[in-house]
């Protein structure tokens, strides 16, 4: 009957690892936050007397960063989502097992990407 518990991360790994993500979101929100914040200021650099040319140029590349920082809002937003979902995975003590596998995804990989739901073994079958 040994054979039907799950291969899974003790819940003092898991304390360790929700530490990790809660740290990780804190630090990703605040990030978001700059990036609204950049993009949603409509920051005039006091070029209103300056000729229109240089005018002209610095609305262009206002609109370039503005759409930079809404991809990269999207992208972080997404990023959060992912590390909430880890967490979820935390609670309900499924977090670090391989979607495709089952089997336990690697600490080290999970320490550099805490969102991870695919061991390498499983993301190299993907290529």
């Amino acid at each position: 009957m040994a054979q039907d518990l799950k291969i899974r991360y003790s819940d003092k790994d898991l304390a360790e690892f929700k530490i990790l993500i809660e740290e990780k979101i804190e630090k990703a929100n605040k990030h978001l936050e700059l990036l609204k914040s950049s993009y949603m200021n409509d920051g005039n650099n006091g070029t209103d007397d300056t000729s229109p040319t240089f005018k002209a140029f610095e609305e262009g590349s206002e609109t370039m960063s503005k759409e930079a920082n809404t991809q990269l809002a999207i992208r972080q937003e997404k990023f959060i989502r992912d590390l909430k979902n880890a967490l979820l995975r935390i609670e309900n003590k499924t977090y670090g097992i391989c979607r495709v596998t089952g089997k336990l995804i690697n600490k080290e990989r999970l320490k550099l990407v805490p969102h991870a739901t695919l061991s390498i073994e499983a993301k190299n079958m993907q290529k």
